[in-house]
């Protein structure tokens, strides 16, 4: 599990990454802007890393995803290659809305509501 926060001045921003149990992917929690996005950063970079198909982030439990934050997901999408995919099960509104906005189409990643 990892664990972001940006610490006195962050405005209580934290969000929380871990494995999901039952395929590969990760479940995350919190919120995903300036001082979390190393903790966004690394779990995808992880994810990426890893020899999988398809891969599952579970964003139920985030409230907020930022433009940069977004663009991680969608740049760490564009990357795996041919074949791979991300699908991302029920965003926030605001990640959606920035993905429809700026990554229209992309075939590497599925959004799931």
């Amino acid at each position: 599990m990892s664990r972001g926060s940006g610490g006195p001045g962050a405005a209580g921003a934290l969000l929380t990454v871990c494995p999901l149990p039952d395929r590969p992917g990760v479940r995350a929690a919190g919120e995903i802007t300036l001082s979390t996005r190393p903790t966004w950063e690394a779990a995808l970079e992880r994810l990426a890393g890893r020899d999988h198909e398809v891969f599952h982030v579970d964003l139920t439990a985030v409230t907020f995803v930022d433009v940069a934050g977004a663009a991680a997901l969608a740049v760490t999408a564009q990357n795996l290659g041919a074949g791979r995919r991300i699908v991302v099960d029920r965003p926030p509104v605001t990640l959606r809305r920035l993905l429809e906005l700026f990554w229209p189409g992309l075939p590497a990643l599925e959004v799931m509501m």
